[in-house]
């Protein structure tokens, strides 16, 4: 069994907030379509199990080298948007306004956030709207960026149970 089947598998918390209708090939090229890009197959692969919401604790952070505005170690992935309009909840489709209002390149699609302030999102800039995205965090309140995966498949493998009180505040400049 490969890492990824091993996070598919665990994923998805019990928590039903935040959770799209199920996905249908309809939503996911309308989706593509709506954002201008080709979605990882692996981040397809979990909306088709369910259709965004809350993630497992045991893969709820990513472990990076250095203090973010978040802990001094990690970054946090609690949700994950699906694709979707139901009402009152964001999903994918929501990507282009947020990245506007919150001064993010276009070029990507904001997957989770923590507080609004801060995203993890899939980034088309170095390799354009066709290829696989990296993975980065994005800190609107202090500009900052950091790339934390190569792609969404090694991301997913990097997720881990949050480290409990290491949260610093502000910790950038």
């Amino acid at each position: 069994m490969t890492r990824f089947d091993e996070i598919r598998a665990s994923f998805w918390s019990d928590s039903t907030h935040g959770v799209q209708p199920p996905l249908t090939r309809e939503l996911v090229a309308q989706a593509q379509t709506a954002l201008g890009v080709t979605l990882p197959g692996s981040l397809l692969e979990l909306l088709r199990l369910r259709n965004g919401g809350g993630v497992a604790r045991a893969c709820s952070a990513f472990p990076v080298n250095g203090a973010t505005s978040w802990c001094t170690d990690e970054v946090p992935f609690e949700s994950l948007l699906g694709i979707g309009r139901r009402a009152g909840m964001l999903s994918l489709f929501d990507s282009p306004f947020l990245a506007s209002y919150w001064g993010l390149p276009r070029e990507t699609v904001l997957l989770s956030s923590s507080t609004g302030h801060s995203w993890v999102a899939l980034d088309y800039r170095p390799r354009g709207p066709r290829a696989e995205p990296t993975v980065v965090w994005f800190d609107a309140d202090f500009a900052a960026e950091l790339t934390l995966a190569a792609d969404l498949r090694g991301f997913l493998a990097g997720l881990r149970a949050p480290v409990t009180d290491r949260t610093v505040s502000a910790a950038l400049p």
